[in-house]
């Protein structure tokens, strides 16, 4: 029997809300956690796990990143990835960067600084060496040590070793080199990125692996490889109303979704594609950060509202002073039942205790 746009619902929440369970499990089975700065009410990083790992309470990834195995590292974005999908990145052969043309030797003494002192921020860097600009792309302007500190992380010599909210310290690294042929470190990448957003159309898989300085490696076979996985079998596609869907072959999740509600962060793995987002719930949802506030249609950091399988709303979640507050929208009207209302309720008061700091319990 075809599928329909509801059994790719259900898929698109039953095989990425999976019960909770333990932090680096959790971010081994994911794959991998995107990262932002923007903390409203929470980083994005911590709005995602709070749904899928026990206990979880704002800032614990930080914490306790120093004693998981795990890393920061860039697939198409920033993010926290097992230490085990490093193999999958390195080595990145790339052409020069800007900062090494301007200033030839400064990665050489950057990395030389931090091999001697140990955890190194952005900070200690500048006051070490000066606060030398570098003239970026559309004109945008950086500190030069800071860029040699992406530079250097990129290519595998530095690795973060903590955080403290969005300062990194970073030591050194031996470069990864991976011991897999390039075409399975490309099948095995294809693959994780489709487990992670599943099922996706598969023109999101290939845009992910689109040739650009912070995509995806630049692996032999890049620009074809959904389209070979898929001849081979290692993707299985179908066809639903227009949309060529794919998932891992054989990972079709059984069961149904719990009707409950959930808060999702506006970069989880049920939203994130909003192509995707808009083929299923039949609204366009958007970010609107970066929107002046005149020209808002959802408000700055719009939590989207997910109801079982339906994602019916958005909502804008502040936290001060041990209260929390949410301003809630909906495309078209509020789901008219208690349940929904219940379980809304209940869902404020499991955002509030993950925002509350554990010495406040």
């Amino acid at each position: 029997m075809p599928l329909t746009l509801a059994d790719i619902r259900r898929q698109a929440v039953l095989r990425t809300l999976f019960p909770p369970t333990a932090l680096g499990a959790a971010v081994e089975r994911l794959g991998f956690v995107q990262a932002d700065p923007m903390a409203a009410p929470a980083r994005a990083q911590d709005l995602i796990l709070r749904h899928r790992v026990k206990g979880y309470r704002a800032g614990d990834l930080e914490r306790r990143y120093p004693d998981l195995d795990l890393a920061e590292d860039l697939i198409y974005v920033y993010g926290f990835m097992p230490t085990s999908t490093l193999g999958l990145l390195h080595p990145r052969p790339e052409p020069k960067w800007r900062v090494e043309q301007q200033f030839p030797d400064l990665a050489e003494r950057v990395l030389a600084f931090v091999q001697a002192n140990g955890e190194t921020d952005a900070r200690s860097l500048e006051a070490h060496f000066g606060a030398d600009r570098i003239i970026g792309s559309w004109g945008s302007v950086a500190k030069a040590t800071t860029k040699i500190l992406e530079l250097l992380h990129f290519r595998g010599h530095l690795r973060v070793a903590r955080r403290k909210g969005t300062v990194r310290y970073f030591v050194a690294a031996q470069p990864v080199v991976s011991d897999l042929e390039p075409q399975e470190r490309l099948r095995r990448l294809v693959l994780l990125l489709a487990r992670l957003y599943a099922p996706l159309p598969s023109s999101t898989l290939k845009m992910l692996l689109r040739p650009f300085r912070w995509s995806a490696p630049t692996l032999p076979g890049r620009l074809t490889a959904v389209t070979d996985l898929i001849k081979s079998g290692h993707l299985a596609a179908e066809k639903v109303e227009g949309v060529q869907y794919v998932w891992p072959a054989g990972e079709w999740a059984e069961g149904e979704v719990p009707r409950r509600v959930r808060l999702l962060a506006p970069f989880d793995p049920v939203v994130w594609d909003r192509d995707r987002f808009e083929h299923l719930w039949g609204w366009p949802y958007r970010l609107e950060a970066y929107t002046p506030p005149p020209k808002r249609q959802f408000g700055r950091y719009a939590l989207p509202v997910l109801w079982a399988d339906q994602v019916v709303g958005w909502a804008n979640v502040s936290y001060k002073a041990g209260e929390l507050t949410a301003d809630l929208g909906f495309p078209k009207a509020r789901p008219a039942s208690r349940a929904f209302d219940r379980e809304l309720e209940a869902e404020l008061e499991r955002l509030k205790r993950f925002l509350t700091r554990p010495e406040e319990a």
